[in-house]
């Protein structure tokens, strides 16, 4: 079943590579959708894709990479649309 989930990751989640890693993880996933820094220093994210991928990218998030140090994450399951063809980094 498809699947759209969307993320609010907050922490020490910029200048960390946060973005490169969660796009990393979500292709090797196999998902679509988006990621981007706020002007807030947190990260937002949309992952579309099976359930139990996007299930796994939520658990990631929950660590993220090497230096980052996650202090909530915010997930809100929304109607999927399809309407991504690659999971892509936002800078706006």
């Amino acid at each position: 079943m498809k699947t759209r989930m969307h993320v609010v990751i907050s922490g020490r989640v910029q200048g960390v590579f946060f973005r490169a890693s969660t796009a990393e993880k979500a292709d090797e996933l196999g998902l679509t959708g988006w990621v981007k820094n706020t002007p807030d220093g947190s990260v937002e994210a949309v992952f579309e894709g099976e359930e139990g991928a996007v299930d796994e990218m939520l658990a990631w998030c929950h660590q993220g990479p090497p230096h980052a140090k996650v202090i909530n994450v915010s997930a809100t399951v929304e109607p999927f649309t399809g309407g991504f063809t690659e999971f892509s980094i936002r800078f706006k």
